[in-house]
């Protein structure tokens, strides 16, 4: 592949479509680009279940054309991404990673899917993943195991593996995931890449196979906030078909977004977060929430007494609403599902009605105001979004091995507020670290506003080399 393609793929979203724009870059040649790259990078990571060339060079031609005759949409116009595979497609398999959908091929797109289209996209394919999305692994045992790029015997997390990997990998300039324990977020921290889960509402579930009703989000990964912002844009907004979307106008989020530390109020909880932490881990995140502060931020420490009662339970909905949807292929098909995700659904049974009910009650009281009210005089949270280091591949295939890897990130699938995770350093086993800022109900501004602050004390996050 010629050095200039090299460039091109590592280019920013932005940066990219700004050179598509005006024409010094083909969307054509991007993509026969992102093709070649996925097709010498495959082999070794597994990040896509399908890829949909012949598809995405139709799609790359007809926005060549648009293009041309000035038709031109924005900047995801002719830009190649891919989508997890549990959002459907038309006429496109969409497997949820699973043997029971292995498949499926769906009539119509999901709606985030269709404004991706609308927006101009080009649809490079559908992503790996854990099966059904029960997991943070991205350890698959129908379709591959999807491996992180920085170390290829380590996990990516999960369930976004396949999205953020192929972020990270320069296969795709953008990808969609989806977040009910920290899905999006996990997979970006691991990888080194920013992962957004918006509020809940604030983007259509309508034709994502879903894991909790209750719980799930679907967000953008990119290798930037800026980036990610821009995909949000695209995606977000009142889809009446699906009865959690919100009615809410979608504001410009890159306004202000570069605004800097300076005046950012960031509140550093106390309680849960730093709970049996990986050492070298705390320490990166303090580190950047130190830098930070030193260039403006005013950082505080706050108590947050009810972030253990969220975590919980979120815990305690996900184990009852996956097994509510599972119910028409579990126990009767269990031969078909992997031995983790059988393994979870056969251990959700112990989940009282009682541990339910006092559970989607904390859950309403917190989307209703109360989580709000943590953040009082503060403009975010900030703090790790994950607390463990990566697990090799053999030790994720491991039934029942304890993970509290969600202990964290699985507080704002409850509570719905936006939540974002932004690289922070390397751990010593050289994998990325994820630092977290989390926000009030419908201020993703906030939490793209922080994220993009640290990156410009940051600096460019790299890329693995995976050219060797």
């Amino acid at each position: 592949m010629p050095a200039t393609t090299q460039d091109t793929l590592r280019m920013t979203l932005e940066a990219a479509a700004e050179a598509i724009r005006t024409r010094r870059v083909s969307p054509v040649s991007l993509v026969e680009s992102c093709l070649a790259r996925i097709e010498a990078v495959e082999p070794r990571l597994n990040a896509f279940i399908t890829v949909t060339a012949e598809l995405a060079l139709e799609q790359a031609r007809q926005a060549e054309r648009e293009i041309e005759t000035g038709r031109y949409k924005g900047p995801l116009h002719g830009m190649p991404v891919a989508v997890k595979d549990l959002f459907a497609t038309k006429g496109i398999r969409t497997t949820a990673g699973s043997r029971i959908l292995a498949d499926w091929v769906p009539n119509e797109d999901a709606t985030v899917v269709r404004k991706l289209r609308q927006a101009g996209a080009v649809l490079l394919g559908k992503l790996g993943m854990h099966e059904f999305a029960y997991g943070i692994s991205s350890v698959n045992p129908h379709f591959g195991d999807v491996r992180n790029p920085w170390d290829t015997k380590k996990i990516p997390g999960g369930s976004s593996g396949g999205s953020a990997v192929a972020v990270v990998a320069c296969e795709a300039f953008a990808a969609l995931g989806s977040d009910t324990g920290g899905s999006i977020r996990i997979p970006a921290a691991l990888c080194g890449c920013v992962g957004l889960k918006p509020t809940f509402g604030r983007a259509s579930l309508f034709g994502a196979v879903p894991l909790s009703w209750s719980l799930d989000h679907p967000g953008p990964l990119a290798r930037t906030t800026r980036d990610v912002a821009v995909a949000l844009i695209a995606i977000a907004g009142y889809d009446p078909r699906d009865p959690v979307s919100a009615d809410r106008p979608v504001p410009d989020l890159l306004e202000g977004i570069d605004r800097g530390a300076q005046q950012l109020r960031v509140g550093v909880p106390t309680d849960h977060v730093w709970d049996d932490c990986d050492p070298a881990i705390a320490a990166a995140v303090r580190d950047a929430i130190e830098a930070l502060a030193r260039a403006g931020a005013e950082v505080r420490e706050i108590r947050w007494a009810r972030a253990a009662d969220y975590a919980k339970a979120a815990s305690a909905i996900l184990g009852v609403e996956a097994r509510a949807y599972h119910e028409g292929a579990f126990p009767g098909r269990s031969s078909e599902y992997g031995p983790l995700v059988r393994a979870r659904l056969a251990s959700q049974g112990d989940v009282d009605a009682e541990t339910y009910a006092r559970s989607m009650k904390l859950l309403l009281e917190a989307r209703a105001g109360g989580a709000d009210r943590d953040l009082e005089g503060i403009d975010v949270l900030a703090m790790p979004t994950v607390p463990t280091r990566a697990w090799t591949i053999e030790q994720a295939k491991e039934v029942a091995r304890p993970s509290e890897w969600t202990r964290i990130t699985r507080i704002f699938d409850l509570t719905g507020q936006p939540a974002i995770s932004v690289p922070c350093g390397m751990d010593g086993d050289g994998l990325p670290i994820g630092l977290q800022f989390a926000a009030r109900m419908w201020d993703e501004a906030a939490a793209l506003r922080a994220a993009r602050a640290y990156e410009l004390v940051r600096g460019p996050f790299p890329l693995p080399s995976l050219d060797g």
